[in-house]
């Protein structure tokens, strides 16, 4: 096959691959920093000659001016995960939102239940075998382009070439030559709070163990905690910057991990440009769509997993929300359950869930004796294991609800242990002196 003649017949510019999508087409976009942007700038350009179209995606990381008010009637954003760009739109009723395990997304499309009319996906420039990576998103953009009737690929040579998950160019059906920096991340600065969850955390890993970090400054804090541990392996969705030094410092090996002896594991990037030359071409680096990344069958095959994320709101039950703020959707379920799950079911795993214990500059509690009405349980009080504040570890794992209780107001803010006290002996039962 000639790949070099089929990857040239198929290029075009932006507008007239964008210009292929129709009205009414339902359109999933890659995920996160890997969204093919001058593609849907033209897309949102072309807005009067369309209705009814549905661009979907989990977080996005660019402008999602899809979402904007002034585009009610061209287009209606499918969510799966609100981000920035997305949240208005969700709460405002111009976007439909499903919720859904992290794992099971692809399954939407490549079980046909929507179909896929077009896949806007970014990826590499194509190797001398004419196969292209999906760089720094495999998770469901890669399920998805393969089911789509039309695939529309913005490919960027600066985007890494990653291992574990590739297209041939003959899979492509318009091609966009581009050379841009793809989206970046900078990590959020730390302040002593972090450092202390960090630290915490630390006490928890062992030597040996399988991380799963989620997003956020406080999965961060915990890398900078782990600098004495030891042949730490990753098997995670996401991974950022904050565990680079933790590989230059020889602490992150997986060369005790049970799958994916020796690879760090992952399912999309999401960084800085140092992220993406470290990943580039790098076979430590494997990028497999999250059908599998996720499963928490296959999670539980890691001896030692460590689930690690943050979540938004605990009650005294251990029932966590991670997704809402009271009746408002706020982000999602991600795969947060996923890990803590798959966790749950290795040998010698732990999920730890870390929050710090209040918001709005010490005003309100984040522990609480019930989440706010109209909140998601996210982590139900069957899953949740170990909670993580400011304040100390609350281990809740197979706990009556009176030692929960009694767990969950030790790592509460002082300010708010007494209160939480009294209104949880109102509610329910007397605890403990």
């Amino acid at each position: 096959m000639d790949w070099q003649k089929i990857y040239n017949e198929r290029k075009m510019t932006a507008d007239e691959a964008a210009s292929r999508i129709k009205s009414g087409d339902y359109v999933v976009i890659g995920h996160a920093a890997g969204e093919p942007g001058p593609i849907i700038d033209a897309l949102v350009a072309q807005k009067d000659h369309l209705a009814n179209v549905m661009p979907a995606h989990y977080i996005s990381m660019g402008k999602s001016e899809y979402c904007l008010p002034e585009m009610e009637g061209h287009f209606r954003h499918h969510s799966w995960f609100c981000g920035k760009t997305s949240r208005a739109a969700v709460q405002e009723n111009r976007a439909e939102f499903t919720p859904i395990f992290f794992f099971e997304m692809p399954r939407v499309y490549t079980d046909h239940m929507i179909n896929v009319d077009v896949a806007l996906i970014q990826v590499s420039k194509p190797d001398k075998h004419g196969y292209v990576s999906c760089g720094i998103t495999a998770d469901y953009t890669l399920p998805a382009a393969r089911v789509a009737k039309l695939v529309i690929a913005e490919v960027n040579d600066q985007i890494p070439r990653t291992f574990g998950s590739f297209m041939h160019v003959s899979e492509l059906d318009c091609i966009v030559e581009t050379s841009r920096p793809p989206i970046m991340v900078t990590p959020a600065p730390l302040d002593q709070d972090d450092y202390t969850i960090g630290e915490y955390c630390a006490t928890l890993i062992e030597d040996g163990s399988t991380l799963q970090l989620g997003i956020g400054t406080m999965p961060d804090a915990v890398c900078a905690s782990l600098i004495n541990k030891k042949d730490l392996g990753v098997h995670t969705e996401m991974v950022s910057d904050a565990m680079l030094p933790l590989i230059d410092a020889g602490v992150i090996t997986g060369k005790r991990k049970t799958i994916h002896k020796d690879k760090l594991v992952c399912t999309f990037l999401m960084g800085t440009k140092r992220l993406y030359d470290f990943a580039d071409d790098n076979p430590m680096v494997e990028m497999l769509p999250v059908t599998y990344t996720n499963d928490p069958r296959i999670v539980a095959q890691n001896y030692k997993m460590v689930a690690i994320n943050g979540c938004i709101e605990v009650d005294l039950m251990g029932q966590v929300t991670s997704e809402t703020l009271g009746y408002k959707q706020y982000s999602g379920t991600g795969g947060q359950v996923d890990f803590i799950r798959g966790a749950a079911m290795a040998e010698g795993g732990k999920s730890i869930l870390v929050m710090k214990s209040t918001a709005k500059g010490g005003k309100i509690s984040k522990i609480v004796t019930n989440l706010a009405l109209g909140s998601a349980v996210t982590v139900s009080r069957n899953d949740i294991h170990y909670l993580v504040t400011e304040y100390g570890i609350a281990d809740l794992r197979w706990k009556t609800l009176r030692q929960r209780a009694t767990e969950l107001i030790k790592v509460a803010h002082p300010d708010f242990r007494d209160q939480l006290r009294d209104e949880y002996e109102k509610l329910y039962y007397k605890l403990p002196d």
